[in-house]
């Protein structure tokens, strides 16, 4: 029965049903120039001014423009997927919301777990690198100190908690503040990148060009052995993973870190005046500008220097932009892209606390977390929650070294775009009379390119970071045994038992 058991689904109708009650009803304010600006806003981060050179020079050469531009096709799959889902759900909660409504409450609560992964985890790990990006901007400006001091036996990182503080005050005060706070920060971000761009364009050699993608070189050391090898090496055996044509597939799997976020946009459906157009515009909107910008100064940075220059030194020194400018002499470049780098992270970090709050606000809602956290407070967000995930990532990114937590990120992301994808096709079946503001063209074949796409590059993804991914999804069954199973709305109202209605606007035929 729906009702009953692990896989009870949450009907469309109740889902939205859900967004009226009082004590939890988030304000409308976001409109699709928010919304792209949101998404423009977690995706363009440190990683334009820094993942580009060391992976143009460590995996790919020049050929890093097109793995950047594979990345791209492989979210614009997922995106097109996600725009469905939110302009016929829209409703708070993403990936966690369509999949109760389509694989039920176990999925949906592995799915909402595994996005507390995502977003945790991606927003200390960033305020740590906006930390380390304050004191380099500050040393560059003349003022010398440390971000990083120690108490005790531990190392407390004040800038990354003053960030964390800062901006959980801000999501308290309201999403639309946010937005604007957020819009003026990014404009600042995309202004340094376009001034990269259009300076590197005069230092271009077409030289450097060629070979565009590098013949194959073995791969070797401790990270192409044991289970820090790529899945896909450790099942075939294959350990040519350094340039050539499985190098720049390798990269793309690197580089799809960078377009993490874009995803958040639809968190906030609930609160935007016209989900049904806004959000498609807003998701596909901020991947087609972000994708530009990064091809774009992929194509530059590798045009300016030989790529065997921005290979990975001895020291472990990472190359940057700022390493090609350098070598072409312009070294007061170095301050500009610390400004661009510090501005991105700050917005990087906003917009993921912002998803994070939305998610875990959804899952309150339902009861697979105490319901008491899911109040709105009276700027219409989510206070409570906004606070103690505050301070929890506040927590993390000041007393713990961020490690290597980019794959941990992306495998997250990408199990959640292969559930969004594969809901689809579901709701399409079960759910054909629903209004839809967005349909996905061409299905299945886009939802199964899709899930193909992410699967291949989950494939490239460390064995080890799978082994951590399955350690955290065994923590999240245990909670749910434990706590939310026990606890569900779903579980003592039986919603989902109820026939639903067909949800057909007025003057709006039926889906097919």
């Amino acid at each position: 029965m729906p009702g009953n058991g692990l896989w009870r689904t949450k009907s469309i109708e109740q889902s939205i049903a859900d967004t009226d009650e009082p004590d939890t009803r988030l304000r409308k304010d976001l409109t699709a120039w928010d919304l792209t600006v949101f998404g423009v806003a977690v995706v363009i981060g440190a990683g334009i001014f820094t993942l580009t050179a060391s992976t143009a020079g460590n995996i790919a050469g020049p050929s890093v423009s097109l793995s950047f531009v594979l990345a791209a096709i492989a979210c614009a799959l997922a995106a097109l997927c996600y725009a469905e889902f939110a302009s016929t759900v829209p409703v708070a909660g993403s990936a966690y919301t369509f999949s109760y409504a389509t694989f039920g409450e176990f999925a949906a609560w592995i799915i909402g777990w595994d996005l507390v992964l995502e977003f945790a985890v991606g927003s200390a790990a960033v305020a740590k690198g906006w930390s380390a990006y304050l004191q380099t901007t500050l040393g560059l400006l003349g003022v010398e100190t440390k971000t990083e001091v120690a108490v005790g036996s531990f190392k407390f990182d004040w800038g990354a908690v003053l960030l964390v503080g800062v901006l959980t005050v801000l999501l308290v005060l309201g999403t639309k503040l946010s937005s604007r706070v957020s819009a003026i920060i990014t404009a600042i971000k995309v202004a340094v990148v376009l001034l990269v761009i259009v300076l590197g364009i005069s230092y271009i050699k077409a030289e450097n060009y060629s070979p565009f993608i590098p013949p194959a070189a073995e791969g070797s050391g401790a990270a192409h052995t044991g289970i820090e090898q790529s899945l896909f090496s450790l099942l075939t055996g294959y350990s040519g993973s350094t340039y050539g044509v499985l190098g720049m597939l390798a990269a793309a799997s690197i580089v799809f870190f960078a377009f993490i976020g874009f995803d958040v946009v639809a968190t906030t459906a609930e609160e935007t005046k016209n989900p049904q157009k806004a959000v498609p515009r807003g998701i596909l909107g901020s991947l087609a500008i972000v994708t530009v910008l990064y091809v774009a100064v992929t194509l530059v940075i590798t045009g300016m220097v030989p790529y065997e220059k921005l290979k990975t030194q001895p020291d472990g020194t990472r190359a940057t932009l700022a390493s090609a400018f350098a070598d072409n002499g312009v070294d007061w470049a170095a301050t500009v892209i610390s400004v661009g780098a510090l501005a991105g992270l700050t917005t990087v970090v906003m917009v993921l606390m912002l998803g994070q709050s939305r998610v875990l606000f959804a899952m309150s809602r339902d009861g697979l977390l105490p319901r008491g956290l899911a109040k709105t407070g009276s700027h219409g967000t989510p206070t409570r929650i906004t606070i103690i995930i505050g301070v929890l990532v506040a927590i993390a990114a000041g007393f713990f070294p961020a490690g290597k937590l980019e794959e941990m990120v992306n495998v997250g992301t990408l199990f959640a775009f292969i559930l969004v994808s594969a809901g689809v096709l579901v709701l399409r079946k079960t759910r054909p009379d629903l209004s839809r503001g967005f349909r996905v063209p061409l299905v299945p074949l886009v939802p199964i390119l899709a899930i193909l796409a992410c699967l291949w590059l989950m494939l490239n993804l460390t064995a080890l970071t799978w082994v951590r991914f399955l350690i955290w999804m065994a923590l999240g069954v245990v909670v749910y045994f434990v706590y939310s199973r026990r606890n569900s709305l779903l579980g003592k109202t039986g919603h989902a038992k109820v026939e639903p209605e067909p949800v057909i606007k007025h003057g709006e035929e039926p889906g097919i």
